[in-house]
């Protein structure tokens, strides 16, 4: 099946008690076993099977199953939030005392995880000077156990060269973990161009909606665990927390993603809401539609801003002079989303005066509604950087966020040119 189709029929067929069309919303903690041995077999993953909605729910594994399709992964865990993805993603294969590698191009709350809590865990993150694969490489050493970065990078726009941060991670016997969350895999599919791990905030465009958080790994099945054991124990040794478990040999293939549900959610329980599941579902069955609109709507607020005589910079690897634009060509056919920054000529408080004068944009910090959203990350979602951090990330102090919606593009543009006039 193509993307379009896959979006709305991957991972679900006509439920055989009721016939139901839709998705059920299966709204319940535990699952009946047949007997003693059936739960026994379902704890040793003998079987497949529900056992507890913290670790599974049939809700869920449609999602699970819909967007591993739509990757191209071997299966997919959906938690709670993106937090929680990028998290359960590291966790599963860090220990105290060894690191990873990861662009400094981050979101905000990625970069606090980074910068201050695994660190706390006895994780070092090591921040590259820049995105590309000779800056990441000259900081991996026999303690890296992953190499991270965004496909498309939020808020600084950059797009990563996939093949050759994969190239350098494989070559130094690591896998490439990518947040897809803003391209989705309808404008970029990582595991294509080499990476092992891809992860989602739901919360974005995939929900699409602004209702729902939700987040998601996607094993690609690939990356060959067990030729790096003394790197990855986790998977090829008994797991002393699932009654000696060897990921590698009981699940294959699928070996990180079964351990990332059987050992992080499990024992911490980021697990995600039925309903959720269901709501991002719904989401999930327009993203094709909505990210043609997003992108072609992107494309013209990108070009009148770029023409406007109070606007200094733009930032949207969709047009020719952007330093990304060779990236947006080869890996997303020249559309990079919805997300662009850009500043105003006067400043810090003439970028205040515009956002503070928005009327159409919802002023908030998300990103991937139907509705266009504007946000000044310096003063929220990099607010706890140092403006020297923030600069790596590509944030400067008068820098607006957009993230253009799908309404009628006279509309959006009306709105940035009234608060352009009054700022």
């Amino acid at each position: 099946m193509r993307d379009e189709t896959k979006l709305i029929h991957s991972g679900y067929t006509t439920e055989p008690t009721t016939h139901s069309v839709a998705t059920p919303i299966y709204q319940t903690v535990a699952y009946e076993f047949d007997n003693a041995q059936h739960g026994a077999d379902l704890f040793n993953l003998a079987v497949p099977g529900n056992i507890y909605t913290r670790i599974m729910n049939p809700t869920t594994a449609v999602l699970e199953q819909r967007v591993a399709d739509l990757e191209g992964g071997v299966g997919a865990l959906a938690v709670s939030a993106g937090s929680a993805a990028i998290n359960y993603a590291i966790q599963n294969i860090t220990s105290m005392g060894t690191n990873i590698v990861t662009t400094p191009q981050l979101y905000g709350g990625t970069y606090t995880l980074f910068a201050h809590m695994f660190p706390n865990q006895g994780i070092e993150v090591r921040f590259a000077d820049g995105d590309s694969a000779e800056d990441v490489g000259r900081l991996i050493d026999d303690k890296t156990r992953a190499v991270y970065c965004e496909s498309i990078g939020n808020p600084a726009g950059n797009i990563v060269d996939f093949e050759a941060l994969a190239r350098v991670a494989h070559e130094n016997g690591v896998p490439l973990i990518v947040d897809n969350t803003v391209a989705t895999p309808i404008l970029i599919k990582p595991i294509d161009y080499g990476a092992d791990i891809v992860v989602h905030s739901l919360t974005k465009y995939m929900g699409g909606h602004g209702t729902s958080l939700g987040g998601i790994i996607v094993d690609s099945g690939k990356f060959p665990w067990a030729d790096y054991p003394e790197k990855f124990p986790m998977m090829t040794e008994p797991e002393a927390s699932y009654h000696g478990v060897i990921y590698t040999e009981a699940l294959g293939e699928a070996a990180y993603i079964g351990r990332a549900r059987t050992v992080p959610l499990r024992n911490t329980g980021s697990a995600l809401s039925p309903f959720n599941a269901f709501q991002i579902l719904q989401g999930l069955e327009t993203l094709s539609l909505r990210m043609e609109r997003h992108c072609s709507n992107a494309h013209v607020v990108a070009g009148y801003l770029r023409d406007h005589p109070k606007v200094s910079k733009v930032n949207f690897a969709g047009l020719p002079d952007d330093p990304y634009y060779p990236m947006a060509q080869k890996y997303c056919e020249g559309n990079p989303a919805s997300l662009l920054t850009f500043e105003i000529k006067a400043g810090f408080e003439s970028a205040v005066r515009f956002y503070d004068q928005l009327n159409l944009f919802k002023r908030l910090v998300n990103i991937g509604d139907a509705k266009s959203l504007a946000c000044h990350p310096a003063s929220t979602t990099h607010r706890q950087m140092t403006e020297e951090e923030q600069t790596k990330a590509g944030v400067t102090s008068g820098m607006i966020r957009l993230c253009v919606g799908i309404e009628h593009r006279d509309d959006i543009i009306e709105d940035l040119e009234q608060a352009l006039q009054q700022a």
